[in-house]
């Protein structure tokens, strides 16, 4: 890790607080012809290092994870979060009967209790954050940037933190 990584529960909660308000990710995975970002919501608003997303066996997110299971997951809102993390297959009917609603019914023209229905849990390892909730803070750091400067202290919006 650079020396720029964070390396605790702090970080966790900051990463938590920035994509609590966030519903659609960007879920992308490899694949043989690069990788594949596509919309995703995620299932477990309590981040505590894993994120979990509903889905279908029979899609290609499904069979690039079963090939290569490393996966990004970015989040924009009023701050930008990338995550980076192993992701997997879990089969559990009672966190799908959990987390499945009426939206996804429709949706998904399917139930919870769908076999083709599953859970992928990402194992989260870093992530990197950009806190621009503060405007003033947020242009001078990329000014600073654009001149060449590195923005000195905690002036500095961009950190790479250690989910572990």
């Amino acid at each position: 890790m650079s020396n720029g990584t964070v390396v605790n529960q702090e970080a966790v909660e900051i990463v938590k607080d920035i994509i609590k308000d966030v519903e659609t990710a960007m879920f992308s995975t490899i694949s043989e012809g690069g990788i594949n970002s596509r919309p995703m919501q995620t299932q477990d608003i309590e981040f505590d290092g894993d994120l979990w997303f509903l889905t279908k066996r029979d899609t290609s997110k499904y069979a690039e994870i079963m090939a290569n299971p490393n996966v990004n997951i970015a989040y924009v809102g009023k701050s930008y979060v990338s995550i980076r993390g192993t992701a997997e297959v879990v089969e559990d009917v009672e966190r799908k009967k959990a987390l499945w609603n009426a939206a996804y019914e429709k949706l998904l023209q399917t139930s919870y209790d769908d076999p083709n229905m599953i859970l992928i849990k990402v194992n989260t390892d870093t992530a990197e954050y950009w806190e621009t909730g503060n405007k003033t803070k947020t242009v001078k750091a990329f000014f600073k940037k654009m001149v060449g400067q590195q923005p000195e202290g905690n002036s500095d919006i961009n950190k790479t933190v250690d989910l572990h």
